[in-house]
């Protein structure tokens, strides 16, 4: 009887082979999916997703990737270059790898690829989230969208010098941007007029004194370029970004009984910038960085922002102190501001002579 037993096990064991496996059917399984690079140079500041359908194929690669929705076509090409590098098994269905097609959705909030919502809800640190939700919340009290949606300004006012903290000269000026790195500035006073003209890597100054036109020296264009990054304007729309390493300092004593929220830019080449926000309303307050003078000496200077004035939606500082080693040596008073004015290229471009360079240009 033993050996009978043993005989209809093993033939039971073998029929139980012989039966047809069912094939077993598997999802697609995500095994990496890299973020987006971030934009370069001017980056777009939106809100929303970037939404993709994607062919996920049999043999492992990724297929045909179509924008559903898009914030901007550079957003939308960067996403499509992440979804390519999507590491994954694909779906198996009857025992065979099978094509599969899913939408996939890049969140992307002022410059970062997140949503806003992850962004304002997190604690953790990726990407500095902190130093996010102090931009985030500037942004906001600025004029949102609208202060985001700014290309172009004209600032008209008084431009202040002091020594020992005592007004020595001042000149109106009629300023002129369009961000983020064209500037013409037209300076007035009892000598006459100058203009200094900045276009990216290139300048070229008129002075009434001796009526030349001549470029700018590596001096001038350096100074321009270091004045761009320590801009707020930089900072929030996120001009620096490939530039720049963003990180929250911390909590910072202000005036009695207020504290002011501290980040830091540090470029690739060990220059730093710290801002301060007021920690209730989230408002600008300084701009802190060190340079080094003429004589080849460190100096602290500090940017102070003051008076923001309501235009159409958009909260603008009209004074801007600046203190150099502690002490007041220029203000910068806004009289007016215009914002999105169209700006001819024109008005960047060299004048041929000291008498084109003379006549004035309209905004």
């Amino acid at each position: 009887m033993k050996i009978i037993f043993q005989f209809t096990l093993l033939a039971c064991f073998c029929f139980s082979l012989s039966l047809p496996v069912p094939a077993q059917d598997n999802p697609l399984r995500i095994i990496s999916m890299p973020k987006p690079a971030l934009p370069i140079g001017d980056a777009p500041h939106a809100r929303g997703s970037i939404r993709l359908k994607i062919q996920f194929f049999a043999d492992g690669t990724i297929g045909t990737i179509t924008p559903i929705t898009q914030l901007t076509e550079s957003l939308s090409t960067l996403a499509v270059e992440a979804a390519r590098k999507i590491e994954f098994e694909p779906e198996i269905k009857g025992g065979e790898p099978t094509l599969r097609v899913m939408v996939v959705d890049y969140p992307y909030c002022y410059g970062f690829w997140r949503s806003c919502d992850e962004i304002a809800g997190s604690t953790l640190a990726y990407g500095d989230l902190q130093s996010e939700t102090v931009i985030k919340k500037a942004i906001q009290n600025l004029g949102g969208e609208r202060y985001l949606g700014v290309k172009s300004q004209i600032g008209r006012g008084r431009f202040s010098i002091f020594k020992d903290s005592v007004l020595v000269s001042f000149q109106t000026f009629t300023d002129v941007i369009v961000f983020p790195e064209k500037e013409r500035t037209e300076f007035k006073d009892a000598s006459g007029r100058s203009v200094q003209v900045n276009n990216g890597s290139t300048g070229w100054v008129y002075d009434g004194a001796t009526e030349k036109v001549r470029d700018q020296d590596e001096a001038q264009v350096k100074s321009f370029k270091q004045g761009i990054r320590t801009s707020l304007d930089n900072l929030l729309r996120g001009y620096w970004h490939g530039d720049a390493e963003l990180t929250y300092v911390g909590k910072r004593a202000a005036t009695l009984g207020k504290r002011n929220d501290v980040i830091k830019l540090t470029y690739k080449d060990g220059f730093a910038v710290e801002f301060e926000f007021a920690a209730d309303d989230g408002l600008p307050a300084k701009a802190i960085y060190k340079r080094t003078n003429a004589d080849g000496e460190e100096v602290k200077e500090e940017d102070r922002y003051a008076q923001f004035v309501d235009i159409a939606g958009v909260r603008t500082p009209f004074i801007i102190d600046r203190f150099t080693n502690g002490v007041p040596s220029s203000r910068i008073n806004y009289e007016s501001v215009e914002f999105n004015k169209p700006i001819p290229d024109s008005a960047f471009a060299k004048p041929a002579s000291a008498k084109d360079a003379k006549r004035d240009v309209k905004f």
